[in-house]
């Protein structure tokens, strides 16, 4: 589609400018509007358009007016040629980016914003966002799949009725399944899935790096699925709510995701949408979804006259269920940039089961194994802690008496302080996210102007004193529902990216995105080399030059990773390929770039290509769109590095081509 190209040719053309010093950095948001508004008006036309730029260029650049001019256009025309293919396409089976942005979009995508524990669904009306509501007229869903006889059912509408209506008791019992997002393209091996060994149905793990198990008791047999077919499941109810509502077929969808989803996960995500149905425009990781929200109220301030225009910075730190994410956005004239974002599994499942635990420590030593016995005992267990970390909320003091069967009870009377205590370290952690996150975006806690708490756990009073503690604020910005503003902003992101334009400008938004976690290969014997680092605003463009390690190398393995470890098996391998034909020559004399390309709609693609000593490539240069990897992505890696060892490894050249 027209629409993703020009934004962008905009971006990019404005990172340009920024980077080169042309611009001045308060000029920015300006600028990207410019282009955008330019882009889509000339439709690259850009000779025959003239453009009235008011006294905003810096006194320090001594540009003149149409010497600025000038700049931005050339930059721009030099954008264009940027996005051109320049490489020859050696494995793409999958749905380009740009072919998606091609495709025609007859209806507005709908937001959906899938939590750990509870899910809603919005959509552009036209002039607002509106929240849908299930047939017990709620707008938050609870996200669970029920197994139940022959019949699936999911939380979408399940309670719709009396008598289909769906318990807590009986969510618990072992027929149904939940927490999908936190299980959803995660290893066996992995902490998070470990740590769900203690929900009411089953969760089995062979421990060598491979999909996990899950089943649900049905009739008192274990009946199998995996964690995409359950969101699936629950996804083609919520889809078919939808409908309803709506009175017409849903095919496109804007999805939330946390910010510490790996690229293997979002795949697995986008597997399940399409199980359903349902073809995803975006997967939007939740405080960018939130920042365009924020942006639309601040446009909306300036509309009304009760803005001042200026560039407002706010911290959003959003805590569910299943995770934990934090950012910064700076926002001015509609466009919000995300300056900065730090994601962790923490959430409040962690400070459910440390509550769990410490009411009952024998825990897991009193009902080893999967029994019919001890998933009841888990079920009401877990309601009695919800329950607990919910009034504690409100109160300092919070008497808890459960009856687990089997002549074991408990009964207690919590306070606030020694739940503080319990979960000291998940407080800790949230500590950490925010300072890394204030640290990436060089800023300090002086120069934030707004602080947004969301997610369920924003109500926990010790989550707000660490955020607003460390933000040095009274309080957190009034203008966001907490349950409400993820969905909201993937509803907005829907409406913009299917082409809906609003007469107010409601929708003329934009947030430029950063990479969450770095993207590099492995070389150096094993080491991590970031080509993308984190917070690299998209789309982007970075490349690298690696050179032979040993005389008369011939072939080289690039192995694509994703994370914050040094090492390269500390962090998330997404695939790997091959050059081959490498000229035999002394070590370290024949270079090889790779570098790699992450559109406006967030997929990456690597290339790589042996590099002649005057700079150019030899073609043609192998091009490969990541993740390629499927199952069993956990022990691939090791492998990779049992079968070819060092001898088609890589070394980093101590210097980088230009960005």
């Amino acid at each position: 589609m027209l629409r993703e190209r020009l934004r962008t040719v905009g971006v990019r053309a404005a990172c340009s400018l920024a980077s080169s010093g042309i611009l001045p950095a308060r000029l920015f948001f300006t600028v990207v509007l410019l282009f955008l508004k330019l882009l889509t008006h000339t439709a690259l036309r850009l000779p025959q358009h003239r453009l009235r730029l008011r006294s905003q260029q810096s006194p320090q650049s001594g540009l003149g007016e149409s010497r600025f001019l000038g700049h931005l256009l050339r930059t721009v025309e030099q954008a264009c040629r940027m996005t051109e293919q320049l490489y020859t396409v050696a494995s793409d089976s999958e749905t380009t980016g740009e072919d998606k942005s091609q495709m025609s979009f007859p209806d507005v995508a709908i937001g959906i914003d899938i939590g750990t524990s509870n899910c809603s669904v919005a959509v552009w009306t036209g002039h607002q966002v509106e929240l849908l509501k299930n047939t017990r007229n709620q707008k938050g869903m609870r996200s669970y799949v029920m197994f139940k006889d022959d019949t699936l059912s999911a939380g979408v509408t399940g309670g719709a009725t009396q008598e289909h209506g769906h318990e807590e008791r009986d969510i618990l019992s072992g027929s149904a399944i939940f927490n999908m997002k936190r299980l959803i393209g995660r290893m066996d091996t992995d902490e998070v899935v470990q740590a769900s060994k203690n929900l009411p149905f089953l969760v089995q793990t062979l421990g060598i790096g491979v999909r996990p198990f899950i089943a649900a008791l049905v009739n008192n047999m274990w009946r199998s699925t995996t964690p995409e077919e359950v969101l699936a499941i629950f996804l083609l109810e919520l889809k078919a709510l939808v409908e309803m509502h709506l009175k017409h077929p849903v095919r496109n969808a804007v999805l939330t995701i946390p910010v510490a989803f790996s690229r293997f996960q979002q795949t697995r995500i986008e597997r399940a949408c399409a199980m359903a149905g349902l073809h995803v425009l975006r997967l939007m990781p939740e405080p960018t979804s939130i920042a365009l929200l924020y942006a639309q109220q601040q446009q909306q301030l300036l509309h009304d006259n009760m803005g001042s225009g200026i560039e407002k910075i706010a911290l959003i730190f959003n805590m569910g269920a299943g995770y934990c994410d934090a950012a910064v956005t700076a926002t001015a004239g509609g466009v919000s940039q995300i300056r900065a974002l730090s994601g962790s599994t923490v959430g409040g499942e962690d400070i459910l089961q440390n509550v769990m635990h410490h009411l009952l420590p024998d825990f897991d030593s009193l009902y080893a194994g999967q029994t019919m016995d001890r998933i009841k005992s888990i079920g009401l267990l877990r309601m009695a802690t919800q329950d607990v970390i919910h009034k504690l909320a409100t109160q300092e003091h919070v008497e808890i008496n459960v009856d687990l069967g089997g002549g074991h009870k408990v009964s207690k009377i919590l306070g606030r302080g020694e739940f503080e205590k319990v979960n000291q370290a998940i407080f800790e952690k949230c500590e950490g996210i925010i300072k890394q996150c204030l640290a990436d975006a060089k800023l300090t806690p002086e120069d934030i102007n707004d602080v947004i708490l969301v997610g369920g756990c924003s109500k926990i009073p010790k989550i707000r004193s660490v955020v607003l503690g460390l933000c040095k604020k009274d309080d957190s910005y009034g203008g966001i529902d907490p349950l409400e503003a993820a969905v909201s902003g993937a509803a907005l992101e829907g409406a913009i990216a299917s082409g809906v334009t609003d007469p107010s400008g409601s929708l003329d938004l934009l947030t430029i995105q950063a990479t969450p976690m770095n993207l590099g290969i492995r070389a150096d014997g094993g080491n991590f080399a970031a080509i993308i680092p984190r917070n690299t605003a998209v789309p982007a463009r970075r490349d690298m030059m690696f050179t032979t390690t040993h005389d008369n190398q011939t072939e080289a393995l690039i192995a694509v990773y994703e994370g914050e470890g040094k090492q390269a098996e500390e962090n998330h391998l997404l695939g790997y390929f091959k050059i081959t034909d490498i000229t035999a020559a002394a070590k370290g004399t024949v270079e090889i770039n790779v570098c790699m390309d992450i559109d406006a709609t967030n997929v990456l693609r690597v290339f790589a290509g042996v590099v002649k000593p005057q700079g150019q490539a030899i073609p043609p240069f192998i091009e490969v769109r990541m993740p390629t990897l499927d199952d069993g992505h956990g022990w691939c890696g090791q492998a990779l590095a049992k079968m070819f060892g060092s001898t088609l490894d890589l070394a980093a050249v101590p210097k980088k081509l230009h960005p």
